[in-house]
């Protein structure tokens, strides 16, 4: 039977792998453009899957409580959100 951490943990590496993979092709078309949008797209796509996995991780090995886990995974999906809205309407 599965606790669920583990499941927990196993949903969230296949968003940040799968979504590291999309950030990889995002950040190609950067280096094959230089598009200052697709490196930004890249980025924002980054902290929205591992940027999320490594704060929500790291919070939960420190030991921390719920409220500080919600608020690492809350101010990491913001600022890639940010980075995101960046790359679609400034760069």
């Amino acid at each position: 039977m599965l606790d669920p951490f583990s499941v927990s943990l196993v949903a969230r590496s296949v968003t940040a792998i799968v979504g590291l993979f999309v950030a990889t092709i995002a950040y190609r078309g950067y280096r094959r453009n230089g598009s200052a949008k697709m490196r930004a797209l890249a980025l924002g796509i980054g902290l929205l899957t591992a940027g999320v996995f490594v704060a929500v991780l790291f919070a939960e090995i420190t030991g921390v409580g719920n409220g500080v886990i919600l608020l690492a995974r809350g101010l990491v999906t913001v600022i890639g959100l940010c980075v995101v809205l960046y790359a679609i309407v400034v760069a």
